[in-house]
């Protein structure tokens, strides 16, 4: 909750903001449609009316116009008069090549396959499982793997969710003292390339699924550190690359189960010599009622994949499990924190 809307719900009877909570999903749905539609890219080159767009979009004029009247009211659009609409600076980041990748946020996390797993988190409160077997068929990152322009959005949603942490990352904690960092399950190798960027001295092992790594040669190309990195390829369920001084895992184990945590922390121990530190990136809860993205994150855990988002405490006990200790939790510039841990 941004500091304006709290501020404007604190004036708000309780009820209300009830209300206004529990019909956020209005906006949702709004913002999605907007981004379906490619609203922001059609008026790029300046301000238009619906009559101008309806027939290019394939939607009705009449309702083209009252979305593009709600959404100058949320700020995405501005009324230039005359039934013409054009971008705010919302507006402008739902463009397609907008930084923050707002775009594919909207398109994943509010498009259809979400909204159906929602529907579905009554049986996530009754069983602790996720809603995805029930409302998809299978398990979320199998429907990604069958379906690969929404695994595109939702590699773009990754990047707008957590886009501020690789250089927070980057910076918060010391990477120079290492000679090698395998970045297990790190994807495009975003966050490898700017922790290489940032620290001139190690070497870098990017680590995933062969279809998820096809793409990182020109992520790391650009951050101008691929003769840095090795990328090899593999599911950390069954092994990880042995030897390195540091080992990353960011936003891996909220994914999954209990069990299948301590079998990539096992995995990774395996891997680790004497001297490693393993370095979990997650959004750590605080204690208490303290607001904090990861305790609305947590529940989004529940009901997708089946992981969850844990305290430093409950980090402390998973880790032990593992045969690992917990050795510092490191704050960073964004909501997620560093879990520093070694062998125990």
């Amino acid at each position: 909750m941004s500091e304006q809307t709290q501020m404007q719900a604190e004036e708000m009877p309780p009820h209300a903001v009830l209300v206004q909570m529990g019909t956020g999903y209005w906006v949702s749905r709004i913002v999605y449609m907007a981004a379906k539609l490619d609203l922001a890219d059609h008026l790029a080159d300046g301000a238009k009316t619906a009559g101008d767009l309806a027939g290019q979009l394939g939607v009705q004029e009449r309702a083209l116009h009252r979305m593009m009247r709600s959404l100058s009211s949320l700020g995405v659009l501005k009324d230039e008069g005359d039934g013409r609409y054009g971008l705010t600076p919302l507006g402008e980041a739902m463009k397609e090549d907008a930084p923050g990748a707002a775009k594919y946020s909207l398109l994943s996390m509010a498009g259809d396959a979400m909204w159906r797993v929602w529907e579905h988190i009554d049986h996530s409160m009754k069983t602790g499982e996720p809603a995805t077997g029930k409302a998809l068929g299978m398990p979320i990152f199998d429907y990604l793997g069958q379906h690969p322009e929404l695994a595109k959005q939702f590699s773009g949603a990754m990047v707008g969710i957590h886009g501020a942490e690789p250089p927070a990352v980057a910076e918060a904690y010391d990477f120079s003292q290492f000679g090698t960092i395998t970045d297990i399950g790190g994807a495009s190798g975003n966050m490898l390339g700017h922790i290489l960027t940032k620290h001139s001295g190690p070497k870098g092992v990017l680590f995933d699924l062969p279809h998820v790594v096809k793409d990182s040669p020109s992520t790391l190309e650009k951050f101008g550190v691929a003769d840095r990195v090795s990328i090899e390829e593999g599911s950390f369920f069954d092994s990880v690359p042995a030897g390195s001084d540091a080992y990353i895992l960011s936003h891996i184990i909220h994914d999954w189960n209990e069990e299948q945590c301590l079998t990539i922390l096992g995995n990774c121990r395996e891997a680790m010599h004497d001297e490693s530190k393993l370095l979990i990136v997650e959004f750590v809860l605080p204690e208490g009622d303290e607001p904090h993205i990861g305790k609305l994150l947590d529940i989004v855990m529940l009901v997708l994949p089946g992981g969850e988002e844990r305290t430093p405490a409950e980090y402390s006990e998973l880790l032990s499990r593992a045969g690992l200790k917990m050795t510092n939790v490191i704050p960073t510039d964004s909501p997620a924190s560093i879990v520093e841990a070694v062998k125990g």
